[in-house]
């Protein structure tokens, strides 16, 4: 038996300015993502999360969690946007995802990243395009965490070719 470590390299800024100062494509996406907050239905939990994709014919989308009494029968923003992207510009790959989140009942002051279920969609949208996603996570306010693929975030990926 032999122990590992893995390492996750991704980017750290204080906040949406910084990232601004940085990169001005990203920080318009993840204002259209905290945009998206607006959008979402969500009466039980009161957590609203949006996203942004910008794609690479320079389209961007928004989209918002969905929820619902039945709760397997909602949808999470990053799905709901990367859906939407698939929907109506299937040839065309997902060059970044912005995701944030804000609560009615506390302050998200740190990245929320993306559910299970959202990343193996990340997963299968990168493997589909060959090619990375940038993924831009924030809270309501805070630090704004950059991720060059989605690797980064989930590193044992499961792949259509284990099909």
């Amino acid at each position: 038996m032999k122990k590992q470590q893995f390492i996750s390299d991704y980017t750290v800024y204080t906040d949406e300015h910084e990232l601004e100062a940085n990169d001005a494509l990203d920080a318009e996406l993840l204002r259209m993502a905290h945009e998206a907050t607006d959008h979402s239905y969500v009466p039980y939990s009161k957590f609203h999360v949006g996203a942004a994709v910008r794609l690479a014919n320079g389209v961007t989308l928004k989209g918002c969690n969905i929820e619902n009494a039945a709760y397997p029968s909602g949808l999470c923003a990053e799905r709901v946007t990367l859906f939407a992207a698939q929907a109506q510009y299937p040839d065309v790959p997902v060059e970044a995802i912005a995701i944030t989140a804000r609560s009615e009942n506390t302050e998200v002051e740190e990245p929320v990243a993306p559910c299970g279920a959202c990343r193996q969609v990340m997963v299968e949208t990168e493997e589909r395009f060959k090619q990375p996603m940038r993924i831009i996570c924030q809270g309501h306010k805070g630090p704004v965490f950059v991720f060059d693929g989605i690797e980064t975030l989930m590193p044992f990926i499961f792949l259509t070719k284990f099909l």
